[in-house]
């Protein structure tokens, strides 16, 4: 019996006019080649977010589409009262 724990980026969204990245990363656990247990677990990029730990995918995506601007139209909206 040969166990195997696999973590994978799986899924990338970009979701609303700030083009927010939706990360979704799978943990599948793989016995013998077949996998026999899954999870997932999602996290959101925001426009400004510290890219450090984030996979070399969604940060290429995070560079690409977080530009200055885009960052301060973001920064600017969270900051405005209701």
């Amino acid at each position: 019996m040969n166990l195997e724990k696999q973590i994978t980026t799986d899924k990338i969204e970009i979701v609303g006019p700030h083009k927010h990245i939706q990360v979704r990363v799978a943990t599948n656990i793989v016995e013998d080649g077949k996998i026999i247990s899954s999870s997932y677990h999602r996290h959101v990029v925001s426009p400004g977010d510290d890219l450090t730990n984030e996979p070399d995918d969604v940060r290429a995506i995070a560079e690409l589409l977080h530009t200055p601007e885009l960052i301060e139209q973001f920064q600017s909206s969270s900051t405005e009262q209701p």
